[in-house]
């Protein structure tokens, strides 16, 4: 007889305040949970959301919402994630304080596209319905000091790099592809199969593997042009300089990246290859430009 093994998705987190002032005059807090999709899932399949009143905000009753979940993603058939990713700084260590203890590894990264997607269609179409949502344009949260983008350490670095693009109908496909390290999600059900995706390719040569192991434990966030200077973000904060572009490449670049944000849901993907003729991948990562407040 066959067992049936529950899949262990990865999680994704944000607890934080709403845009809605609750009868006691304070800013509803809340939590919203949601499994990561695999290139297979089109949504999570797996989604949490808990209030919590302003008074008890802290680690402890985290805790607690968080054994919650588990009991309900188990009631589904789901097993425990093996990662929980939180994509908000200033929450970080009331995060990890909540998941110590639950055998639940804490990932700081911003490669939370499914929650951030799922909390904007909240914002757009819950929140405004509810008594008390605060109407109008709000402050924004102060813009955070962005650091310097540092070079990659020696061993990370490629022997060269190119642009690529594919279409979104071809990285539909990802799921398919022969990859060692992948970072895959669904693509938005009303993406254009014809649509432009941007990324680049790094070509490795015999250490294609190592370098895509290394990039993969830095959670690849998204591309981004600052300056004149090609700049992968990771993680909650991190910047990764990866290459010095001339004037004609940066303003190429700075053009497709904004076509992808505009028709592409801000789509973008990040590959690592031993060789430009070669065929198979030892990393591939898609990549998303969203929102990160």
């Amino acid at each position: 007889m066959s067992v049936s093994v529950p899949s262990t998705p990865d999680w994704e987190l944000d607890y934080y305040t709403r845009p809605i002032v609750e009868a006691d005059g304070k800013k509803r807090w809340e939590l919203l949970i949601c499994s990561t999709p695999s290139a297979l899932e089109q949504e999570p399949a797996f989604r949490w959301i808990q209030t919590c009143p302003a008074g008890s905000v802290n680690s402890m009753w985290l805790r607690e919402a968080l054994e919650q979940a588990i009991a309900a993603a188990a009631e589904t058939g789901l097993a425990r994630p093996r990662r929980l990713r939180c994509w908000r700084g200033a929450m970080r260590t009331m995060v990890q304080r909540a998941a110590e203890g639950l055998g639940v590894e804490l990932v700081p990264s911003r490669r939370c596209y499914s929650l951030v997607t799922w909390l904007q269609q909240r914002e757009r179409s819950v929140y405004p319905h509810e008594e008390g949502y605060l109407a109008g344009p709000l402050a924004p949260p102060p813009e955070p000091i962005r650091p310097v983008p540092l070079p990659l350490p020696e061993a990370a670095r490629g022997e060269s790099w190119s642009w690529a693009l594919l279409t979104a109908g071809e990285l539909a496909d990802a799921a398919l592809w022969e990859v060692d390290f992948a970072g895959l999600g669904p693509l938005p059900a009303e993406l254009d199969p014809a649509a432009s995706i941007p990324g680049i390719r790094l070509f490795g040569g015999a250490r294609a593997l190592a370098i895509a192991g290394w990039l993969a434990g830095l959670e690849p966030v998204r591309l981004e042009i600052s300056g004149r200077q090609l700049v992968l973000e990771a993680g909650l904060d991190d910047r990764w300089l990866l290459s010095d572009l001339d004037t004609e490449a940066t303003g190429a670049a700075i053009a497709a990246l904004q076509t992808a944000r505009d028709s592409a849901a801000g789509l973008q993907f990040l590959a690592v290859q031993e060789g430009p003729s070669d065929q198979r991948f030892t990393g591939f990562w898609m990549l998303r430009d969203l929102p990160d407040s």
